[in-house]
């Protein structure tokens, strides 16, 4: 058996981890979802998000193991974050040498299969593993690898909204409308996949909601809010400068980028509201229940987190945001928070500028 060597960079990549501080937390519903996901979309009996620690394996979310193994030196993971660029893929286990003599496939009913995707912080470092595994051999389509691979970099994003979120509960643990949210996390994501899932409301290059879909979810958030009175933001989000991305670099370059923004957008507001592609470079955010100074205070979150996203291009977005006021439309909200997108641009660009009806 070949046990797995210590990455070159462990100790910076323990600290990564310990970040987050998820290690031994409580199951969460949200990581069990995608856990479920990548086991019915690739067909196998057993699958799990794995956290590699110092001198264990920790199971975050898993599904069909009974008794998970905690050792490093049996971890099929504990190889996978060796390779953080790739996703590694064992069609039969038996028949490989790292993993032919490893008590896990040598046991009666042992592993056959193991796919594991890398879950790389934005900094590089691979923390773990959502993995797959069969006491089957088998092979996977390429959408199904795809797939995996995309589930894997979602959990990644949750991961690192976690922290976010763990951060702004330090910040802002006096704001209710702030915990109310959280507490409605599982109910919103679950709202967003189904969202996600009517392939003619979604759009083809980000995955995002598109224009229909995002109309329909502001109409419908409106209702709710004359009905409830709870409040309600939009945000529109532009890449500055985006044409000359395009230029210099070819559309090409310009869909990456509007893709590694869709993402973060997805991991920003997953559970507290719907972020869409509105056309081109455009992009809306729904919030409900926030004010216009508390969807301002997290629209400066996701224009800071966009001049760190790791695609090697200086990017920066403006953003327009408004609230709805009593006797807003649809119509009438975007046209506000466009005007004050416009504004944000018109004063220098990389800003959110926030208009009240008052203001307009």
């Amino acid at each position: 058996m070949s046990a797995p060597r210590k990455p070159d960079n462990e100790e910076e990549r323990l600290a990564a981890l310990r970040s987050f501080d998820i290690l031994d937390s409580e199951p969460e519903r949200a990581f069990d979802d995608l856990v479920q996901i990548a086991a019915a979309i690739c067909g196998v009996p057993m699958a799990a998000v794995t956290l590699i620690d110092r001198d264990r394996q920790w199971f975050k979310a898993q599904v069909g193991m009974e008794q998970p193994d905690p050792s490093l030196d049996t971890s099929f993971c504990a190889h996978t974050i060796l390779s953080p660029d790739t996703m590694t893929v064992v069609a039969d286990a038996t028949r490989d040498a790292r993993f032919a003599d490893n008590p896990l496939v040598t046991a009666e009913n042992g592993i056959r299969f193991y796919a594991g995707a890398p879950l790389v912080t934005a900094d590089g470092f691979a923390l773990g593993a959502l993995c797959l595994v069969d006491d089957q051999p088998r092979h996977l389509d390429a959408f199904q690898l795809s797939a995996l691979d995309a589930l894997s970099r979602q959990v990644t994003h949750l991961l690192e909204l976690r922290q976010v979120s763990r951060q702004l509960s330090l910040q802002l643990r006096e704001r209710e409308w702030y915990e109310q949210q959280l507490h409605h996390y599982h109910h919103e994501l679950e709202t967003q996949n189904a969202e996600l899932s009517e392939q003619t409301r979604t759009d083809p290059l980000t995955g995002l909601p598109n224009r229909r879909a995002f109309g329909a979810a502001l109409a419908a958030a409106q209702e709710k809010s004359r009905e409830t009175g709870e409040r309600l933001a939009i945000a529109v989000l532009d890449v500055d400068h985006f044409k000359m991305v395009n230029d210099l670099h070819g559309h090409d370059e310009g869909d990456r980028v509007l893709v590694a923004l869709a993402d973060m957008l997805k991991a920003q507001v997953a559970g507290k509201g719907l972020a869409a592609r509105y056309g081109g470079e455009e992009f809306v955010v729904l919030m409900p229940g926030a004010s216009l100074e508390e969807a301002r205070l997290q629209c400066e979150f996701v224009r800071q987190s966009v001049s760190l996203l790791p695609i090697g291009l200086p990017i920066s977005v403006s953003i327009g945001l408004t609230a709805m006021v009593r006797g807003d439309d649809a119509e009438a909200m975007f046209k506000r928070a466009d005007t004050a997108l416009y504004e944000a641009k018109r004063s220098g660009r990389d800003r959110v500028v926030a208009l009240s009806n008052q203001a307009a």
